[in-house]
């Protein structure tokens, strides 16, 4: 059973206010959620994991109770996972999905006091490319723009991560379907961000935190690639596939995510 939560607040280089709701005894984990999600993203497999870390899922920008700018920019997402984890007083484990680990890897290089590191496929594409083709983005804010949020996150799972109909249709009953409708004005900021940002393999050379890097076993193509790209790139790292499992398994297959994450972490960095 989740332990009693807390709410606390770390403060980003830029002075913006950022959430995070501190669960469990342990050592300290923290958890990066992914788009169009806030820290219940992590809710079907927060209890199996509060039995092992002190968990620290935060709110990203503009999502559940971390305050939101008039400025957008990615940069700010990186210092806002680096504040979190400057906030813990002890070196902590830095678990991102998606969108969140990519912000979990940049925000690794810009604090010492990360000692694991958790990617479960960061939309990392390599140059020339682009995420999605610009006129997905133009239909998810087409959809946004009359007021169907649900058509809007469908096109977004369906079209940028990639899910199947079966794993779209598991993830309504789960919190994170109701999180995604409430912070889908936020999806095509965050995609035109990461087309934007280009991974330079250099900047990782002596990057040598233990990092795992988790892969769905029926995630597409691109979330393949995007892994293998990571992989290369760090000097310290494993993957591991989930079996079964597409881009969301922490919502999918929740007892396989956290057996996979836990029994990784036993093992030596």
């Amino acid at each position: 059973m989740t332990s009693v939560a807390s709410t606390d607040r770390a403060t980003s280089s830029d002075g913006t206010e950022i959430a995070y709701e501190r669960t469990g005894d342990g050592p300290p984990l923290v958890l990066v959620h992914g788009t169009a999600g806030d820290h219940t993203d992590w809710q079907r497999v927060r209890p199996a994991l509060d039995e092992r870390f002190a968990v620290y899922a935060l709110d990203r920008r503009g999502r559940g109770e971390s305050v939101d700018t008039a400025k957008y920019a990615l940069e700010r997402e990186l210092e806002d996972v680096a504040a979190v984890v400057d906030s813990v007083d002890e070196p902590v484990v830095l678990l991102g999905h998606s969108a969140g680990a990519l912000y979990a890897l940049e925000a690794a290089l810009r604090t010492d006091n990360v000692e694991r590191l958790v990617l479960y496929e960061p939309p990392i594409v390599e140059a020339g490319e682009r995420l999605v083709p610009a006129e997905t983005v133009a239909r998810i804010e087409a959809h946004l723009d009359d007021g169907d949020r649900e058509e809007a996150f469908t096109v977004f799972l369906r079209e940028v991560a990639g899910e199947s109909r079966e794993d779209i249709e598991a993830l309504k009953a789960a919190p994170a379907w109701g999180v995604g409708l409430e912070t889908a004005h936020t999806i095509p900021r965050e995609i035109r961000a990461i087309d934007d940002y280009r991974f330079d393999p250099d900047r990782f050379a002596a990057f040598t935190v233990p990092t795992l890097l988790l892969s769905g076993g029926e995630s597409p193509p691109f979330m393949e690639r995007a892994t293998a790209l990571v992989d290369k790139a760090l000097p310290n790292t494993r993957v591991v596939t989930l079996p079964g499992a597409g881009h969301e398994a922490m919502n999918t297959a929740p007892e396989s995510f956290v057996e996979t994450v836990v029994e990784s972490l036993r093992s030596p960095g």
